[in-house]
């Protein structure tokens, strides 16, 4: 592959101004929504931290490099007078100098320090400033993680999962589980690098690389696995605490040996509630406590994992002595008993031991009383820890899964089976639980969680970007070889009773991993406990800074309230809710029960994070520029299918539980409307969708049965910027119902480099209403000199390639009759032509003020269909859609057709109610029967009344007309042309006037033309009402009249009623005649749609 080097090389500028301009300058970047403030002076830079706009601003608090804006001086001796040419875009357009000196002093503090809140405030520049970054790999990256990683499974269920599974399958699900999260960590190493990534860990990444709602759901997950992590150590800590550093302890004691778990839990419930409230107490006084004593709990850590690697070297030449006591092949507790045999010597006696009275009724060495396995089977001891080089591993090799109740047994040892008495059992040990493979899965995930630890800290590390990739991948790497020799080594040296032994009763109620420590089993017992505790108190001060961060985005609205604190940052509501929620995993009291779950939330943030590099690197997206080298998509997707495969092998049911969690939160995120732009790469993926659509619609025009009204509704705006006609949009919902196409169009007279910002105004209000009547679409504005030119471009313009409009919704002209301008009817008139030239269908909603809101209900009523001719089916397909709608859902459906004298009316209504049939709609079908009759006196009067007043009109128009001209004519020739220009902008072409005044007329030339024209137009009232009607309109007014007469007779009640609407015509002098006709067609009709087909069929028949 070839590679570009890329040369930047500085020019220096010979100015005596120096390096900077000495302007303040201020600039809101639109593309981050960050807000900066900048000093740009002769000798120094200073950065003014970042101020959120708000509270719930929901954008990541930080301080930026970049520029511009709006307070600076325009004077040109305050520029560099080599870049004179760019002088006047300095203040957005900042020079490289200007730039770099800001990146050189650019921090990233840590969100939630104190310092951070200190920058916040509005005091900042008076305190002190924070320090810069210093932590490096070592102590910033890998220890964290590896303090994380470690945890309470590696000493209380390691060896216990060794035993039931086997060291092959242990191995194998160790290896598993560390491949997800070595494979999490690259695609986590590449995301962290791409750029610098703020305190917020997992959250901010995930939130910035996918979105809003990915970050919100799988951030909410992330923190509730954070705070049942919690609760999970809380519990461990109570365990080591109980069973082997102080059972007295215990407020719980089992009466009878079947309650002895039911007291356990308890004891863990009443304890655990104690240890989380003082926990929450110390990380309320002040997290630096808590941070004090991290590397304390890290060394504990450190010591009690060399201890058991010593401990094995030794077993290796010396084995530590730990006997077991075996009945038969069944493993004994020795709770109750001290000698491992049925008698003892005892001055020379033989007496019967604890054991004998534990199984027999009497202390006589008789077995008659004696159960008959005790009878039948010997005692022995066996070594519990064999040694590294015993050989035991070829025994420990294969699983053993147990059922809940089942004695644990040596099948090597000699028994003879018995069946003893069920009240002796006690003695022996037993499972607690059932166990599966997929069950161990869930239990041993947690021990390999943590690895967050290194990205939650990137604001303090002094170079992130190379210190996140090689700590972290480090850390999973140690951790992992431990756990993989850990599996090894302990089926090679521990007897396999001991490793199914779970709380160590058959090695005196130490902890099994303890038995095989140097020097002692208290060097683990100790060091776990306060590991666990360490571990309990860096979870409870994590889960509330995450909860904090993602209140503080304002995604979630009701979780705001969380996003406060102390004057300090501390984040104590939050704090409040995740001791509460950790007060949950605390009452089931099971570690068992709790790692699964937390399981699920670790695991989905970790196919998150997989998922949100993989789509990165896919899209290409141009800012994908990760330092991290060392990733590839196809690790990024083996990483995501072994997080949900995982997820599913542990625990299918708690898959589905987070999952549907994650989904109602996405959902409500999304139904709240998370209007953040960040970025991110689900925004990309859908980029890259829509093209591939758009593409794929390319390749042809959609079939007949894929039609659907796909809608430009074109609206009107009044001066101050309000929509005129509100309902237009609430019909095209109920007739979209959501599906399909939408577009809302505008036009806004005037020039577009001084009318841009009224523009961007208009389109907010008209999106504020889309919101409102609940359209979902595109909003679109255009601003012309002419708006008939703008509705034209709109009509031609809208849409992108396969994705356009074919249908124009527009409002009716209303009070055009009382209007001397004609410009209302005459843009009218135009657009019909328009959308008929370009093949569109129009639909004009007629008194569209009485149409019903969303919120009404039509509980009976009729939708009527006057079927006059034929326009591809539009007129079934539009009222079959409304009743999609709640607001139509009940009206029926009504079509009339229209015949002639010469028509076989009953044929007609038999072949229409067919064609209905198959069409799958259902309608009542009525023929009307228009017979011909003669031309009325009423229709011949009121055409005669439509010209009088179309010609007494144009006489009024040329009158004034007349007047401004004769004003205009004391100016000079340029303001002549200026205003001619102007008036024909909008106004109709006037014929009495020449379209132009040449720049060589003189004054008695202009008086001639204007006297020349004027013999060419009625001058007297009496030419007026000589006038006779032109017999086309009267046959148009007969038509239009009779039409009427039959609709208002038969749809007089109805809802609504559609028809067609008649083409304009072909002569553009009988326009204003066209606007009386239609008129005269929908008189005395309450809701009317006029329908216009776009020429092709929109309905079909077949399947």
């Amino acid at each position: 592959m070839s590679r570009g080097r890329f040369i930047i090389t500085f020019i220096k500028g010979k100015s005596k101004r120096g390096r900077e301009d000495g302007a303040h300058e201020e600039q809101k970047q639109d593309a981050c929504n960050f807000e900066e403030e900048a000093i740009r002076g002769e000798t120094s830079t200073t950065i003014a931290p970042v101020t959120s706009s708000g509270p719930g601003h929901g954008n990541h608090k930080e301080d930026s490099p970049f520029l511009t804006n709006t307070d600076t001086l325009k004077g040109n001796e305050y520029y560099d007078r080599n870049l004179a040419l760019f002088e006047e875009e300095l203040d957005i357009r900042p020079k490289v100098s200007s730039l770099l000196s800001r990146l050189a002093n650019y921090t990233n503090i840590t969100q939630g320090a104190k310092e951070h809140e200190e920058a916040e405030s509005a005091e900042s520049s008076k305190k002190k400033a924070p320090k810069s970054p210093s932590m490096g790999t070592l102590m910033g990256v890998y220890l964290p993680c590896l303090q994380n990683i470690f945890g309470v499974i590696l000493f209380l269920r390691l060896t216990w999962l060794v035993g039931i599974a086997g060291v092959l399958q242990s191995f194998c699900i160790v290896f598993m589980c560390c491949c997800c999260t070595m494979l999490t960590a690259i695609s986590m190493s590449a995301i962290a690098t791409n750029g610098v990534v703020p305190a917020g860990g997992s959250y901010f990444m995930i939130s910035r690389s996918l979105g809003p709602e990915f970050g919100g759901a799988v951030g909410l997950c992330f923190y509730l696995g954070t705070t049942f992590a919690g609760a999970m150590y809380i519990l461990g800590a109570i365990e080591i605490l109980l069973a082997y550093i102080a059972p007295a302890a215990a407020i719980f004691k089992p009466i009878e040996p079947h309650e002895e778990t039911s007291a356990m839990l308890n004891n863990m419930r009443i304890y655990g509630t104690i240890f989380l409230t003082l926990m929450s107490l110390v990380v309320f006084i002040g997290v630096k406590y808590v941070n004090k004593f991290a590397s304390l709990f890290l060394v504990c850590v450190i010591i009690s994992i060399l201890s058991i690697y010593v401990g094995v070297i030794k077993s290796a030449v010396h084995p530590p002595e730990f006997k077991i006591c075996m009945l038969g092949n069944r493993t004994l507790s020795r709770n109750l008993f001290d000698v491992c045999a049925k008698t003892t010597v005892e001055n020379n006696l033989t007496v019967a031991t604890k054991l004998w009275d534990l199984f027999c009724s009497t202390k006589n060495l008789t077995a008659d009383t004696c159960d008959e396995y005790f009878v039948q089977n010997n005692v022995t001891e066996i070594q519990g820890i064999p040694g590294v080089a015993s050989g035991i591993i070829k025994e420990n090799l294969w699983s053993n899964y147990m059922t809940k109740g089942e004695v644990l047994k040596k099948h090597s040892l000699p028994s003879v089976e018995a069946s003893g008495s069920r009240k002796k059992l006690p003695v022996y040990v037993f499972a607690d639980i059932t166990t599966t493979f997929t069950m161990l899965v869930g239990i041993f995930f947690p021990s390999v969680t943590g690895i967050m630890a290194g990205s939650n800290r990137s604001g303090d590390l002094k170079d992130a970007q190379k210190s996140i990739p090689i700590g972290t991948i480090l850390a999973i790497a140690t951790t992992s070889l431990i756990y993989l020799s850990s599996v090894v080594l302990f089926g090679a040296c521990i007897e396999d009773v001991v490793l199914r032994d779970k709380y160590g009763d058959a090695v005196n109620n130490n902890l099994v991993v303890g038995t095989l420590a140097w020097p002692s089993p208290w060097v683990i017992v100790i060091g776990s406990f306060f590991s666990t505790c360490g571990a309990g108190l860096q979870s409870l001060t994590g889960a509330p800074r995450l909860l904090q961060a993602i209140a503080k985005d304002n995604i979630i609205p009701f979780l705001r309230v969380f996003g406060n604190g102390k004057d300090n940052g501390e984040p104590t509501w939050a704090l409040l809710l995740t001791a509460i929620i950790a007060e949950l995993g605390i009452l089931i009291a099971s570690l068992d029960m709790v790692a699964p779950i937390l399981s699920m939330f670790f695991l989905m943030c970790y196919l998150f994070v997989n998922l949100a590099c993989a789509v990165q690197t896919l899209l290409r997206t141009p800012n994908w520029r990760p330092r991290f080298k060392y990733y590839h998509w196809a690790l990024s997707f083996l990483g995501m299918s072994m997080c949900l495969a995982l997820m599913f092998i542990s625990s299918w049911y708690y898959a589905l539980v987070a999952m549907v969690i994650a989904g109602m939160i996405y959902k409500y995120i999304e139904y709240q409307g998370a209007e953040k732009e960040w970025g991110d790469g689900i925004r990309g993926l859908s980029l890259s969708a829509a093209r591939y659509a758009l593409l794929r619609l390319e390749e042809g025009p959609p079939h007949t049965k894929n039609w659907r009204p796909q809608l430009l509704v074109m609206l009107k705006l009044d001066e101050d910027l309000h929509v005129k006609h509100p309902r237009l949009l609430t019909f095209a919902s109920q007739l979209k119902a959501g599906k399909g196409l939408t577009i809302v169009g505008s036009i806004i007279q005037g020039n577009f480099l001084e009318n841009y910002g009224e523009a961007q105004a208009a389109e907010q209000t008209i999106k504020n209403m889309m919101a409102i009547e609940k359209v979902k679409g595109f909003c679109q504005i255009v601003v012309s000199s002419k708006v008939r030119e703008g509705i034209a471009h709109l009509i031609q313009s809208c849409g992108l390639g396969g994705m356009k409009h074919n249908s124009v919704v527009m409002g009716w002209p209303y009070g055009w009759r009382q209007s001397e301008d004609p410009r209302a009817w005459k843009t009218f008139i135009d657009t019909v032509r328009v959308t008929t030239a370009g093949h569109l269908a129009l639909l004009v909603p007629k008194n569209v003020s009485f149409y019903p809101s969303n919120h009404e209900r039509f509980t009976e009523g009729h939708i009527d269909v006057w079927w006059i001719v034929h326009d591809g089916g539009m007129l079934m397909l539009l009222p079959f859609l409304l009743r999609q709608h709640k607001v139509w859902k009940k009206c029926k459906m009504r079509i009339f057709t229209v015949a002639q004298m010469d028509d076989n009316s009953i044929q007609m209504k038999k072949d229409l109610a067919t064609f209905l049939y198959h069409l799958r709609i259902e309608a009542e079908v009525e023929v009307v029967e228009m017979h011909g009759s003669d031309i009325s006196a009423y229709t011949y009067e009121r055409t005669l009344m439509m010209e009088q007043r179309s010609q007494m009109l144009r006489q009024m128009r040329l009158s004034k007309t007349e007047r401004e001209r004769e004003a205009q004519l004391v100016k000079d020739r340029n303001s002549i042309i200026h205003q001619g220009n102007v008036y024909s902008d909008e106004e109709e072409e006037v014929h009495v006037y020449p379209d132009k005044i040449q720049m060589t007329w003189t004054k008695e030339k202009c008086e001639f033309e204007r006297n020349r024209n004027r013999a060419t137009t009625p001058n007297s009232f009496r030419e007026l009402i000589s006038i006779k009607p032109d017999q086309s309109n009267v046959r148009r007014m007969h038509t239009a009249v009779k039409l009427n007469e039959v609709i208002v007779n038969r749809s007089h009640d109805a809802k609504l009623v559609l028809l067609n609407m008649p083409g304009p015509p072909k002569n553009q002098d009988g326009d204003e005649n066209y606007m009386e006709f239609l008129e005269v067609l929908t008189e005395g009709l309450e809701r009317v749609l006029l329908v216009r087909g776009g020429g092709c069929e929109v309905i079909t028949i077949y399947s």
